[in-house]
């Protein structure tokens, strides 16, 4: 962990109160049913903070090869950091393709003070699939229950698995999956309802799901075409789960995890946590590369709106007090206080006469 300051935050963002769990990962308790995907590049800390202070449930890190885990120091390990204010409970996420390999990594970070540690097992992505690793995994029965057998026999954490449902339409092999993971002491599984040959294409299997929730006896996550806040209760009614999983579809959009929908969300609301995001990034990465690494983010959170002539610049400078400056700017003509959904039929704002 990492000893930045926190930048101060209304408590009007924190939506997580006092209430029953909504499931447990063994003897962990999870108060809440909306949980932020891990994504490679954007589930940082500083996202995974905003995320949480909406009512993201568990935090998940971005995933960490195996073998970076058993060299020196590298960079990759600050995928592994936990934001100083604390995100419990908190799932370290690794991959890998050699069991023994994943346990010592395991063994390792272990010490590091994670509550869970997940096996990524759905990553498309050609050069760590088609490695064997990731969604790879799926195509190798065997490495999976060596895999989690040795994780669950030498580990004192919970150990939990992200899958797909399986390669291709041709072997999705996903309750065998289940079926081991269950039988070799996983403690819960996440089942992202399309193939790796779907990547993202296509429609998500919610009826597969449900078929593995009502297989196995550990709580299930579901993700997959979860766009809107109401498409979380839709995708709970009809496959049973215990959570849902919400990707990219979190991204720029933090109020999914309150069940508010963007559309309704005023303008003021999103420059606020534009703002809020932007300290958190700048507290953990430094300036400037605090506000580099925001930029993906700002695009996100202003997709929709025709506010081009103000994004330009706002993703050219490298300079703090410019980009605050230039929101200032942006905030001048956009109406603060519409909700997006009207927002968006507006087809140009104009930049303010000082600003030409």
């Amino acid at each position: 962990m990492n000893g930045y300051q926190l930048p101060v935050v209304g408590d009007q963002y924190s939506v997580i109160s006092e209430r029953a769990a909504a499931f447990h990962v063994r003897d962990i308790p999870v108060y809440g049913d909306t949980i932020l995907s891990p994504m490679a590049a954007y589930s940082d800390v500083p996202c995974r903070a905003i995320c949480r202070r909406f009512g993201s449930a568990m935090n998940y890190t971005e995933f960490v090869p195996a073998e970076a885990l058993l060299r020196q120091p590298n960079p990759l390990w600050r995928r592994l950091d936990s934001h100083p204010d604390g995100e419990r409970p908190l799932t370290f996420q690794i991959f890998g393709h050699d069991a023994r390999l994943i346990l010592r990594a395991a063994q390792r970070i272990e010490a590091w003070g994670p509550d869970i540690i997940d096996i990524n097992m759905g990553c498309a992505a050609p050069r760590i699939s088609e490695n064997g690793a990731g969604v790879g995994m799926m195509r190798q029965p065997k490495l999976i229950a060596e895999t989690f057998r040795l994780l669950t026999k030498h580990l004192t954490v919970p150990i939990t698995g992200k899958m797909r449902l399986g390669w291709d339409d041709a072997s999705k092999n996903y309750l065998e999956i289940g079926k081991i993971l269950v039988d070799n002491g996983a403690a819960l599984i996440a089942l992202h309802g399309r193939t790796r040959v779907q990547n993202y294409r296509g429609l998500a299997d919610w009826d597969a799901i449900a078929r593995l929730k009502q297989a196995v006896s550990v709580p299930v996550l579901g993700n997959g075409d979860v766009k809107t806040a109401a498409d979380i209760d839709k995708l709970k009614a009809y496959t049973g789960c215990d959570g849902v999983m919400v990707g990219r579809a979190a991204l720029g959009n933090p109020w999914i995890f309150a069940r508010q929908e963007r559309e309704a969300i005023t303008f003021k609301d999103i420059t606020a946590v534009i703002r809020q995001h932007l300290q958190e990034s700048l507290a953990y990465y430094g300036n400037p590369a605090g506000l580099l690494t925001f930029r993906q983010h700002l695009k996100r959170y202003l997709s929709g709106l025709a506010l081009k002539p103000f994004l330009r610049p706002m993703l050219a400078t490298e300079d703090v007090a410019e980009f605050e400056d230039l929101l200032g700017v942006m905030e001048t003509a956009v109406p603060h206080h519409l909700p997006i959904a009207q927002l968006m039929k507006i087809p140009r704002f104009p930049l303010p006469e000082k600003a030409n």
